[in-house]
């Protein structure tokens, strides 16, 4: 695939990781970018390197001292899923963000450049929207996202009746909500909700990087039975005005008791206690339970546009669950004891992004 040509007058520059001051400047730009997201924040260079143990590229767009664009990359290079450049990593949102195409060209074209230079076997930008219809794009993934409303009535009125009974059951249930200092309840949940589904687990040590990192802008919320006993828990990232439950993990019993359906309200009316517009469910496949489920929450699933420059290969990596190959994987990981998982769990999941 032919490269992008360079436009002019912009300097395309190199996040170094122990650069603090231009952490700080890039932060500052992509809370004011339209187009950037919580996954183009610079703290993420230091959770992919630190605890993956990838090499990063994080390229901001300059002219006249001022930060025009920004284009956060990883570089995973595994025997197990082959060798990539990723923006970014472990994200469900990523690609460019830019005030002008031209700064958005720039970014893409030293990524290109970038790309070539390690031999990866493909380039993958993952749009919200779509940026070059000429290049592949993958079509499995939507989002979920909606207004949250300015009262709590108001909000648990838009939810369908159905779902909204299972709401109310929860709260019938006498479950509550509590907001954890640390990632111990919520990986223990998490953690036996994967190997439930057959897939390996992050390692701790990234949550709780995440929480360090990230600070008051990750947080995790725990749902507990009226005997203390924790039944179901979120973390989520704040950005802007948007919340994003990103990681979730149930206990068996979580079903009956509704403690997931109620877990997801309560994240909602407490963001909607604090002033927050907007409710971002995150990714799910197409087609499946975590997307039907997100359905019936009244939410509407909106396209991904995850565009590939291929170099080595001549089709888009499949390296998820849908993909028939890892049928057998998954049926064994599921039979796996939760402590080999969890050790055995971070080996792998790094190599994926």
């Amino acid at each position: 695939m032919a490269l992008l040509s360079e436009p002019s007058l912009l300097t395309i520059k190199r996040l170094e990781p122990q650069d603090l001051a231009t952490a700080a400047r890039w932060d500052n730009f992509v809370i004011a970018c339209p187009e950037a997201t919580f996954f183009h924040r610079a703290g993420w260079q230091k959770i992919v390197r630190d605890v993956f143990d990838h090499d990063t590229y994080f390229l901001y767009a300059e002219a006249d001292g001022q930060i025009q664009g920004v284009l956060p990359l990883g570089h995973v290079n595994s025997w197990l899923f082959g060798n990539s450049l990723t923006s970014l990593p472990f994200a469900v949102y990523g690609g460019v963000a830019a005030l002008s195409p031209q700064a958005a060209e720039a970014l893409e074209f030293e990524a290109q450049k970038i790309a070539k230079r390690l031999g990866v076997a493909h380039l993958e930008l993952r749009n919200v929207n779509p940026r070059h219809t000429d290049w592949p794009t993958q079509d499995l993934y939507v989002t979920f996202r909606k207004e949250i409303l300015t009262s709590e009535e108001a909000n648990l009125l838009a939810i369908p009746r159905k779902q909204r009974a299972m709401v109310r059951k929860g709260i019938k249930n006498g479950l509550v909500s509590e907001i954890d200092s640390g990632a111990d309840r919520f990986f223990a949940l998490y953690a036996d909700n994967v190997l439930r589904h057959g897939t390996p687990a992050m390692p701790k040590r990234y949550f709780k990087a995440l929480m360090e990192e990230f600070r008051a802008d990750c947080e995790v919320l725990t749902i507990v039975a009226p005997d203390g006993r924790p039944l179901s828990s979120v973390l989520s990232f704040y950005f802007r005005d948007e919340v994003l439950p990103y990681y979730a993990g149930d206990d068996e019993s979580a079903r009956n008791l509704a403690a997931n359906d109620f877990k997801y309200w309560e994240l909602m009316r407490r963001s909607c206690e604090r002033g927050l517009k907007v409710f971002d469910y995150g990714r799910s496949k197409r087609d499946t339970g975590s997307y039907a489920f997100k359905k019936n929450w009244g939410f509407d699933p909106r396209p991904l546009h995850y565009e590939y420059c291929l170099y080595k290969r001549d089709a888009i990596p499949q390296n998820n669950p849908s993909n028939a190959r890892y049928k057998l994987l998954i049926a064994t990981w599921r039979r796996m004891p939760i402590g080999l998982a969890n050790w055995l769990g971070p080996f792998v999941v790094r190599n994926l992004g």
